[in-house]
């Protein structure tokens, strides 16, 4: 008997999935029941929707979603409730998810993909509605996906295109997002951001929602506190809105698989406004605050009021450092740079093409996504640190800390590393290769263009399926495959788009540069 099922993120268990009474990651087995509860839950309403979503059905859905996502929830009682609001909107009996992942195994294979992608796509979703943006063909797929995956008459030739078709919506609700932080906090420019945290109060804000650090920003005017961006936050140093604040001082440690190292006795509150949170550790349990869909047991939540009074008191009481209290990136470095959205690279696109043209930049790499704790990792800071000069590093996502403090240079007056943002922010590289494409009069995979990934959540498989969608080849993924994926559907992907894992930073560089 077992006592859990999961396998939706890179780390679990053997590369297969989580059985046993905890996953991972943390999250116990009664969690990971809860959470699979409330999907089955989601496809029932979706079930009698229709394909028809009011508002209320809609928020439903992008919370419901949300709330499975790797290292968002881990409380019970937030997911029970989350439970019982669908039942109560839905009035249909939830479906139960053992028959999907009881099915066979390509079936299976299908119906994780599309879930797990819907799952990333409804963070994305989440954070556009929060600053007022909307798409119907979006939320409509979102019941058309789920009402697909309780349907037990579906095999692969019902499966398989909404596997794709998964991507090309992706593709439409990054742009969705792009827009709606471009119009609500002006488009990035490139940042250098200090590692180091100066003296006094100070509060440390994590996840992705650009919306809740706005928040945060406002409330702390005036009052003696400095504000930090943890993990996938780094990028609103970029925005012109946000970084006029002159209290949004700098970055606070690395990636997030660090926190529980790096928060160890921290002098000042930590807040979360998505993924990903670890298990809390008791030298810091009494300065976690959660909001938005986050959840852990016995921490201080901000509910929809958004008042962070909780979070500004704690600031307060605890001081922050009595000096400037210096920080490095995981290889020593003192500051990262972002903010090469695609506004500002393709600003200077004339540059780049005649770069191109010049053979001063022979190659460009796109390394980005999930970071994670899984051994192996380090292979994407060698693999920068072994590009040669002549080519440019493209990043984005919290995969980014393995090589973002480094100093590789700069060609033709550009840095060879420009961090295009958040893991969303795939938005802004695909629009840079298209129009890279177009200028050279080329398709995507003719151009010197490589696209390196790491994954570790269900946003990163949201992201594959869009790179699929638009019939992009030659992808490197790694640290390791998904385990849900089944041998035939894996080989079906490399017949096809010749998705391959990653090897070795010297065997792979050969290889592609070779070609």
């Amino acid at each position: 008997m077992k006592n859990m099922f999961c396998f939706q993120c890179e780390q679990t268990a053997g590369n297969v999935a989580c059985t046993a009474r905890a996953g991972v990651c943390g999250k116990q087995d009664h969690t990971a029941n809860l959470q699979d509860e409330l999907i089955g839950a989601l496809i029932g309403l979706a079930k009698k929707s229709r394909g028809t979503a009011d508002e209320k059905t809609i928020r439903l859905v992008l919370e419901g979603l949300f709330t499975t996502v790797t290292n968002v929830s881990f409380d019970d009682d937030s997911i029970r409730a989350k439970i019982e609001e669908v039942k109560q909107a839905g009035g249909a009996s939830p479906f139960p998810m053992a028959r999907i992942w009881d099915a066979d195994e390509d079936i299976r294979s299908l119906k994780a993909l599309i879930l797990y992608g819907i799952k990333g796509m409804a963070a994305y979703a989440y954070h556009a509605y929060a600053l007022g943006y909307s798409d119907d063909a979006v939320n409509v797929f979102f019941l058309q996906a789920l009402e697909a995956l309780g349907r037990e008459d579906f095999g692969m030739d019902e499966l398989l295109p909404l596997v794709l078709e998964t991507g090309r919506v992706n593709l439409a609700c990054m742009e969705l997002l792009d827009k709606a932080n471009t119009e609500s906090y002006g488009t990035p420019v490139p940042t250098t951001v200090p590692l180091s945290v100066e003296k006094g109060p100070f509060i440390v804000i994590s996840g992705h929602d650009l919306h809740d650090l706005k928040l945060l920003l406002e409330q702390t005017k005036g009052k003696g506190i400095n504000i930090y961006t943890h993990g996938e936050m780094l990028p609103a140093h970029g925005y012109p809105k946000l970084k006029a604040y002159p209290h949004l001082k700098g970055n606070f440690g690395t990636a997030w698989q660090s926190q529980q190292k790096e928060f160890e006795n921290i002098p000042a509150p930590v807040l979360f406004t998505t993924n990903c949170l670890m298990p809390v550790k008791d030298s810091y349990r009494d300065r976690v605050f959660t909001t938005a869909v986050v959840a852990y047991p016995d921490m201080v939540h901000i509910g929809e009021d958004k008042d962070f009074t909780p979070v500004i008191e704690k600031a307060l009481e605890l001081g922050g450092y009595n000096e400037t209290h210096p920080m490095t990136g995981i290889n020593g470095g003192s500051t990262v740079t972002t903010g090469f959205g695609h506004g500002t690279v393709l600003g200077v696109a004339d540059k780049v093409i005649e770069a191109v043209k010049a053979g001063a930049i022979k190659h460009f790499f796109l390394v980005g996504g999930c970071d994670g704790a899984r051994p192996g990792r380090n292979y994407y800071t060698e693999f920068v640190k072994q590009a040669p000069d002549d080519t440019v590093i493209l990043t984005l996502a919290c995969g980014k800390f393995r090589f973002n403090d480094l100093d590789i240079g700069e060609i033709g007056g550009l840095p060879r590393i420009m961090d295009m943002g958040q893991c969303n922010d795939a938005y802004s590289a695909i629009k840079v290769a298209i129009a890279l494409a177009e200028a050279f009069d080329c398709g995507v995979n003719d151009l010197p263009l490589t696209l390196v990934l790491s994954w570790y959540e269900q946003k990163a498989v949201c992201i594959l399926l869009t790179l699929l969608h638009l019939g992009i080849n030659n992808i490197l993924l790694g640290p390791s495959l998904p385990a849900f994926v089944s041998p035939n559907v894996l080989s079906y992907l490399r017949e096809h788009y010749a998705l391959t894992p990653i090897t070795t930073p010297e065997d792979d560089l050969k290889r592609i540069l070779g070609n």
